[in-house]
């Protein structure tokens, strides 16, 4: 769809694993931006008219032969440049400069002496604490630039072009390890750029609504809805532009958390007047994973039978000439990144119902950061709880029960779940952890409830801390919350007698369990 605002920063993708970061940090501050690989040309540069651009670090040597490159017209076309990191060191090294090993590889905290009058440094103190990684340096900034920063170990840690307005960092200002890194950010944006504040959720809505009844014209629209955010705001946003025009599918794969299946047409069909269809496919789902045990196949079953009934659903409905998927920018990013340095993390297997149903797709949230998706369904109306809720795997209960998935087991997690999420709430923990669920183990203790023995199931309870789920780190929870879950979980669900809690952050392990 291509709904932006008129002012925009370019940043082109080196490889850093922080490149999103930076993306982020420039939304956060109200300002639309996007990320390309760093190969995309000069011609795309100049067709996407940037007010300002950015290059990213990376993990290359600039002196090395098969370092990625830019063409040095980059600096030429009268818009500011910040370079961080290998970004700066490439400026350097294009525009004369030079570049070479540091003596030792700086990573981690430094001290930054910084110059009040550089640009990027206004307002802040001369004394900064930075995050490095780099295992080159600055030797000779090229003519024109001055240097305006430096630590112990980078004698020149900052540089600026005043006339050309082009600087370069040798630290990360976009990491949390940067404290000042996000005012850094804004002083580019603000005092170099001269951009203004103007990307908001209402303007999107605005823009998204307009552009959308325009490519749509007469035609419906079809939208697959699970109940979670990015679904959901999909749908609300794509109703918002042409109403009964939409209609939206609900594969009701049995594999949901308990009382899900009734809350999602509740929600869409009753309070906000959304054309939903229920498709109950449990026991399609169900016979298909019986006796299979290994995640990867589960995924394997559980996908093609979603597209499978959703195209046969669909088929149903006349004049359907678009698709619409919730679609996220990092989809997009981590999708194009075999023309840059990253590596392609996942796919989606909606990703092909377009091409099975050779329907045009419409995916008005892919210029949008999950954060940015939730704002945008407070914007649009929908209930806090679910705009805020946890992340629910698209596999649903499978990859939470290891092993083989039958209804018995469904019956005992959905109720050990429910009492997670229900504590979690009533205690204020909910908001404050990026997701918590139950795993239900194949593995079974002996206990003694009353005066009896008992042989049943392992649940473990898995909660997190996370921002975007690229990395997280297990939840400290008050023990009396882990003891009171624990307690309800083996007094009111009948089939487990012991419970344990995961103590495990990512990396080395994973969020989910399979």
């Amino acid at each position: 769809m291509n709904v932006i605002s008129h002012e925009k920063i370019l940043i082109l993708d080196f490889g850093s694993q922080y490149t999103q970061l930076i993306a982020r940090r420039i939304r956060e501050a109200h300002v639309y931006c996007e990320i390309h690989p760093f190969n995309i040309g000069m011609q795309a540069i100049r067709n996407f008219k940037p007010d300002g651009i950015i290059l990213s670090g990376g993990p290359s040597y600039v002196t090395e032969p098969d370092a990625p490159m830019i063409d040095r017209a980059v600096f030429d076309l009268g818009v500011p440049v910040l370079g961080i990191c290998y970004g700066m060191q490439l400026m350097v090294h294009l525009l004369g400069g030079e570049v070479g090993r540091a003596h030792s590889r700086e990573y981690g905290y430094a001290k930054l002496s910084a110059k009040a009058d550089c640009s990027l440094f206004a307002g802040l103190s001369e004394e900064q604490d930075v995050w490095m990684s780099h295992g080159d340096r600055i030797e000779k900034a090229p003519e024109g630039f001055t240097p305006m920063a430096s630590t112990d170990n980078a004698p020149v840690a900052g540089i600026q072009h005043a006339a050309k307005q082009i600087f370069g960092i040798q630290f990360h200002p976009e990491v949390a390890h940067t404290p000042n890194g996000p005012a850094m950010l804004e002083n580019f944006l603000f005092s170099v750029c001269k951009l203004t504040a103007d990307w908001t959720m209402r303007s999107f809505i605005e823009s998204s609504i307009e552009s959308i009844r325009k490519r749509v014209g007469d035609a419906n629209v079809i939208c697959g809805l699970s109940g979670g955010v990015d679904s959901s705001v999909t749908a609300m946003l794509i109703h918002s532009a042409i109403g009964d025009q939409l209609t939206c599918i609900f594969v009701y794969n049995g594999l949901l958390r308990q009382n899900e299946a009734s809350a999602v047409m509740s929600n869409y069909a009753d309070h906000f007047n959304i054309k939903i269809i229920k498709v109950d496919a449990a026991n399609l789902f169900l016979s298909k994973l019986k006796g299979i045990t290994d995640p990867q196949q589960k995924r394997k079953i559980i996908g093609p039978a979603f597209v499978d009934v959703f195209i046969a659903e669909t088929k149903k409905i006349k004049n359907v000439k678009f698709l619409a998927q919730g679609t996220l920018y990092p989809d997009v990013i981590e999708s194009v990144s075999h023309k840059g340095p990253s590596a392609v993390i996942k796919t989606h297997h909606n990703l092909e119902l377009g091409e099975l149903l050779h329907l045009d797709l419409i995916e008005p949230l892919r210029e949008l950061f999950k954060d940015e998706v939730r704002a945008l369904g407070e914007e649009l109306g929908l209930a806090k709880e679910l705009v805020w809720r946890h992340p629910f795997p698209g596999p649903g209960l499978a990859i939470r029960i290891l092993g083989e998935v039958t209804e018995d087991r469904l019956s005992i997690l959905r109720k050990a779940d429910a009492i997670i999420l229900d504590e979690l709430k009533k205690n204020g923990w909910y908001d404050k952890v990026w997701q918590a669920f139950g795993v239900l183990l194949p593995v079974k203790s002996v206990g003694v409830m009353g005066d009896e023995r008992t042989y049943e199931n392992v649940l473990a309870i898995r909660a997190v801390e996370s921002r975007d789920a690229m990395t997280a780190d297990w939840a400290k929870l008050p023990y009396d919350i882990i003891a009171k879950i624990s307690s309800r979980i083996i007094s009111e669900t009948r089939g487990i007698n012991r419970v344990v809690y995961d103590v495990t952050s990512k990396p080395p392990g994973t969020i989910e369990w399979e």
